[in-house]
């Protein structure tokens, strides 16, 4: 899918119908992505660029209210003061103004559908510890299944903290270690013994397993799923 750039808003012309159409012809792709439950990296571009918008629309503010004004005017009856702006906004501020108005709602509505199709995807899968849990929880295995199929992904993660301008929070590093079949009567546990008797230097490793009802896109949509599963339960653990 193409992707729109993260300085689109100032990048090039700035003209309301030009940012229109490269805005809509965007949300067009991320739309067909949807409609085939493929969540990244969609879901995490519209944050962004939803975030970056609200940021562009409050600095606009931000800058109108220290415009210098003089005093216009007296309202006697609602006793209130009323400044004329010795700047007026010019040409292109207003163009930008525009198309942030025009562009916040229509993130947010594509924002939603993608927030409520994480949340389904979320809801058909099921998260659990493998055998018992070490104290350590910051490092071990995940094991991903995709609905009926035999074939389970076996992740080695570490946790990881990412400090932000404003907060810290924990992210997640992930390889993928294996794809393994599972026969008959093979559990997840047996799979974790596997995975102990292969890589020693995890004796005790902290293991889940995440099982989707439903068959969905793995990599756009049930890796990304499984792996914000992980980072929630660990935090809260």
């Amino acid at each position: 899918m193409e992707r729109l750039k993260n300085n689109w808003i100032t990048d090039g012309l700035i003209d309301f119908e030009y940012k229109k159409y490269l805005l809509l012809g965007y949300l067009k792709n991320v739309q067909k992505a949807f409609n085939k439950v493929e969540l990244y990296p969609s879901l995490s571009d519209l944050i962004m660029h939803y975030e970056n918008l609200l940021n562009i629309k409050k600095g606009q503010q931000e800058m109108k209210n220290k415009f210098p004004k003089q005093l216009h005017g007296l309202d006697m009856e609602k006793l209130a003061i009323i400044y004329k702006e010795l700047i007026e906004d010019s040409g292109m501020m207003k163009e930008m103004e525009e198309i942030v108005e025009y562009s916040i709602p229509m993130f947010k509505n594509s924002l939603n559908e993608g927030k409520e199709i994480y949340e389904f995807v979320e809801e058909q899968c099921e998260f659990s510890p493998v055998g018992l849990l070490p104290l350590y929880v910051d490092e071990g295995y995940l094991l991903i299944n995709n609905s009926s199929k035999t074939e389970t992904n076996v992740y080695r993660y570490q946790m990881t903290f990412i400090q932000s301008a404003n907060e810290r929070f924990r992210g997640i590093n992930t390889t993928l270690i294996a794809k393994l079949k599972r026969g008959v009567g093979q559990t997840f546990e047996n799979l974790k013994s596997e995975l102990i008797s292969k890589f020693t230097d995890l004796p005790n490793p902290a293991t889940f397993a995440i099982q989707a009802k439903m068959k969905f896109p793995f990599t756009p949509t049930l890796e990304p799923v499984a792996k914000r599963l992980l980072v929630r339960y660990v935090s809260t653990t």
